[in-house]
């Protein structure tokens, strides 16, 4: 059985227990649970949580853990230098380590981070590499793996973090499982952007919404504003009219940005050439795609391309 300690510093994030339900729902699909989960902190007790209430911890102590982990918390100032040496101490001991958003200040503060590649939450980017200098840190990462160092970016990026760590423990299978099981849309590959250019496309009916399922999930075929105007049961002109007022943005622009962000994680997670992503995911050739790439990211997909093999390299 894999042992897990995650170190709650308070105020702590709840996405931090969030991430934890991982562990959970892939005990429920192996024989025996593969997971031990304790949640931990300085003193044991309490730890107040930035909703408010206060989860029950046990104290840190002299256990040893598989894995130690660190919640993400409220702030960027590190709690206390007993709690940066305990962190420093467990992990002399642990075979993996890792945090979640603003745990990576702990991490830092240990100095387990130094000459390593790591990041956190973007909004905080750029106070952790003014705070920890030795920190190689990626910007633009939703999970950064080095060695037996793991740190995630924000909020849901925890979650992608964890499904990576039980797909390294219990193997593909579970971990494609444990998403099914968690109704994710998909798994996302650490090398994702934090900030998705799709965030601010929030349909306001559910007609748009069915198109916009459909546009996703057959991004190879033509997605003509007939066809989409079809699945609507609109009209093309009433079709367009609808989604520009929905979406802010015609069909045409819309789709493209499906297309690229399902070519950006296909770029990152697999090894097909940049030809096969195109075809699969709907672009006519790969230039068009290229194209696409520089009006919406203003880089061509090569770039992205090299610097995920880099980043494998290193």
């Amino acid at each position: 059985m894999i042992t897990v300690g995650l170190i709650a510093v308070a105020p702590m994030q709840l996405m931090s227990l969030a991430a934890m339900t991982v562990l959970q729902t892939a005990n429920s699909l192996t024989p025996e649970p593969a997971y031990r989960i304790a949640l931990l902190s300085e003193e044991g007790g309490l730890v107040t949580t930035a909703a408010g209430f206060g989860v029950d911890t046990v104290p840190i102590g002299d256990a040893r853990f598989d894995t130690l982990l660190v919640s993400a918390f409220v702030g960027t100032a590190v709690p206390s230098q007993a709690l940066v040496a305990s962190v420093r101490h467990l992990a002399a001991d642990a075979r993996r380590v890792g945090s979640f958003c603003t745990g990576a200040f702990v991490l830092a503060a240990a100095g387990l981070l130094d000459g390593r590649r790591a990041t956190t939450h973007w909004r905080h980017l750029a106070e952790l590499q003014r705070a920890f200098p030795r920190v190689r840190l990626l910007r633009d990462r939703l999970y950064v793996e080095d060695g037996s160092f793991w740190t995630a970016a924000g909020m849901t990026a925890g979650i992608d973090m964890m499904l990576a760590l039980v797909e390294a423990d219990l193997g593909e299978d579970i971990a494609r499982e444990v998403a099914e099981r968690m109704v994710m849309e998909r798994r996302r590959p650490g090398g994702g952007a934090q900030v998705s250019g799709l965030l601010t496309l929030v349909p306001k009916t559910d007609r748009i919404e069915t198109v916009l399922a459909f546009a996703k999930k057959n991004l190879k075929e033509p997605l003509t504003v007939g066809q989409l105007a079809e699945v609507a049961h609109l009209s093309p002109r009433q079709f367009s009219r609808a989604f520009n007022a929905a979406t802010g943005e015609s069909p045409a622009k819309v789709v493209e940005r499906l297309r690229v962000d399902a070519a950006h994680g296909m770029i990152i997670a697999s090894r097909h050439s940049l030809d096969t992503i195109a075809a699969e995911t709907g672009f006519a050739d790969r230039e068009r795609m290229r194209r696409a790439f520089l009006r919406i990211h203003g880089r061509p997909p090569q770039d992205l391309r090299r610097a995920s093999r880099d980043l494998a390299a290193a």
